[in-house]
């Protein structure tokens, strides 16, 4: 999370600079606007961002067996968005946004039951704990 809008989803790599504050896909809060990524090539883009902002609040891989189609993804609880995000990663360093669920609660954080279900606890109080499984 950093300025309005432009929350980023990076591959993090040794030496590389992702540019904030120089650059964004956001502008501060104040208004002012913030350069966007293309025009500073020296800066690493984000691999995914948004705006609006999903406030990102836990991410976790999935390396479970109940969701095979997930294996890898990135899952990640938006607070803001009010959802689950779930981001898929290429071997080229690449990520897409691929799916998003509406929760209708803002999401705290994201875990990977042992047996592979995924966890979701809302931001409220008091909030629930979800256990995400597939439809039979």
């Amino acid at each position: 999370m950093g300025p309005r809008g432009g929350d980023e989803f990076n591959l993090i790599e040794p030496g590389r600079n992702y540019g904030w504050p120089v650059v964004s896909n956001g502008d501060n809060y104040s208004g002012r606007r913030i350069p966007d990524h293309q025009t500073r090539p020296e800066f690493a883009a984000p691999a995914v961002y948004w705006t609006p902002v999903i406030a990102p609040a836990g991410l976790v891989f999935y390396d479970g067996d109940l969701f095979p189609a997930w294996r890898g993804s990135a899952l990640i609880g938006a607070l803001a968005g009010m959802a689950l995000v779930r981001v898929e990663t290429h071997a080229d360093g690449s990520a897409d946004e691929v799916d998003r669920w509406d929760m209708e609660a803002r999401i705290r954080d994201v875990a990977v039951a042992p047996d592979g279900a995924v966890w979701l606890i809302e931001d409220a109080s008091p909030g629930k704990l979800l256990r995400l499984t597939p439809r039979k």
